[in-house]
């Protein structure tokens, strides 16, 4: 459990806010350890493999956003599976806009810790103390009538298995270092063998 591996990306928002020390600041704290870090601008292809939806995830988006439209008294003007598209469009279309911070978190029960420090997806419903709702503003509203991505600052694993995918996509083996932490001893040292002289 001690190597639980996650992966967090700060999007462009964040590294353009100049949040990325805060970011990883939060995430080290908690006594979790960074194994890779990089910072790039992402690839079209690589992000579509990341998101990784299939067709009945498009059109179950779809068809709350047809029904939004409806509710608001839009043209439907396309397929469910277009505006279900048009969100993961939006998505990379943001995360292209500049550079990011792919990282691999590693330590006990990595995947939940940093989803509860990270917060949900809209940072408006996100608690008061997580990353997205001290540091954002953004709603889902403000985003959907801009026609563009929540810019919630950072993505996050939602389980173990699709932090294993993601890391993968992201870092080579070799760029995913193995190293020991100091207070790794007194977080898993069952005895906290040496402390006292």
């Amino acid at each position: 459990m001690i190597k639980e591996q996650t992966l967090v990306i700060v999007k462009p928002d964040g590294v353009q806010r100049g949040l990325i020390g805060d970011i990883i600041s939060r995430i080290e704290r908690t006594g979790l350890k960074i194994t890779a870090l990089k910072l790039i601008i992402a690839q079209e292809d690589t992000l579509w493999k990341h998101y990784n939806k299939d067709d009945a995830w498009f059109i179950e988006k779809g068809n709350i956003a047809i029904k939004s439209r409806q509710e608001q008294g839009l043209p439907i003007e396309k397929e469910a599976i277009e505006y279900g598209k048009d969100i993961l469009r939006g998505n990379i279309e943001f995360l292209m806009s500049g550079p990011i911070i792919p990282f691999v978190v590693q330590g006990n029960q990595a995947v939940g810790i940093v989803k509860k420090l990270v917060g949900g997806t809209e940072p408006l419903t996100s608690d008061v103390g997580t990353i997205r709702g001290d540091y954002t503003v953004d709603t889902y509203a403000l985003a959907n009538s801009s026609s563009r991505a929540v810019r919630n600052l950072v993505h996050c694993s939602d389980q173990v298995s699709e932090a294993e995918r993601e890391i993968q996509l992201w870092f080579s083996e070799e760029e995913v270092v193995k190293y020991r932490l100091a207070n790794e001893r007194i977080l898993y040292d069952v005895n906290l063998d040496g402390i006292l002289d």
